[in-house]
């Protein structure tokens, strides 16, 4: 039975047998998710896990999907999953307290030396606005960075083309417009980064690259990739808390 067969014939019973076939024929997609994000989460909790949250997700795109609205399921199931593996990992909350504090204060730095010099400030120029060393600053930046980027690929998920919430109703012309103007937003303030986080920006999100492979792009490690990654996160999010954007 063809994959379009099946998804007409649910949309009309919603049989059990036939989500179950679904469930069997998109199980792939969470197996690829998991795997890239286990990559950066994987020091901290177990692939099994982050594919059982994945399932979840999956099973939620099933349940939601719209045959009839002009999207393709993987597009769809693919945000869903990815947000159901981001939404559990929060609530693990398994960053320290010290971890984020030193976070929150290099964000802060990040925001008062930019306005100062009129750019992105060096590792160094933090290091010596912090009063710390410049290995203290490089282990933050790469220490905080899976936490950063849980908390930013929401964003990044729900600003999407094809992001459908089904759970807060109709789209009406006002969500609309606001999505559109945060992805002019997000696009302006990606492209005004310094070139080597836009890269990593680019490559990581937009063409889904790992940080190995990002690193021999680039020519650095991935423990550099990483923090320039987390970087060019804290700039982002002091950018878009200047538009009165917050809660990333």
């Amino acid at each position: 039975m063809k994959n379009e067969e099946i998804w007409q014939k649910y949309a009309k019973t919603k049989d059990r047998n036939l989500k179950e076939l679904l469930i069997e024929k998109y199980i792939y997609l969470v197996k690829i998710i998991a795997g890239r994000m286990y990559n950066y989460y994987g020091s901290k909790i177990d692939y099994d896990d982050l594919v059982g949250f994945g399932i979840i997700g999956l099973i939620d795109s099933i349940d939601k999907f719209d045959i009839n609205k002009n999207i393709k399921f993987e597009t769809y199931a693919q945000i869903r999953i990815k947000g159901a593996i981001i939404d559990n990992i929060r609530k693990l909350d398994w960053i320290p307290r010290s971890l984020r504090k030193k976070s929150k204060e290099i964000q802060i730095a990040l925001h008062n030396l930019d306005n100062k010099l009129g750019r992105a400030p060096t590792n160094e120029e933090l290091a010596e606005y912090l009063n710390v060393s410049l290995k203290e600053i490089e282990e933050t930046l790469a220490d905080t960075a899976n936490f950063n980027v849980t908390s930013l690929e929401e964003l990044f998920i729900n600003q999407g083309e094809y992001y459908i919430d089904d759970s807060k109703g109709k789209t009406t012309p006002e969500n609309i417009f606001e999505k559109k103007e945060l992805c002019r937003i997000l696009g302006d303030i990606i492209d005004k980064l310094p070139d080597n986080q836009k890269t990593v920006i680019a490559l990581y999100y937009f063409e889904e690259l790992t940080y190995k492979e990002i690193g021999k792009i680039m020519g650095l490690s991935e423990s550099r990739i990483s923090q320039i990654h987390s970087k060019a996160i804290l700039n982002i999010k002091n950018k878009l808390m200047q538009f009165g954007i917050k809660g990333y």
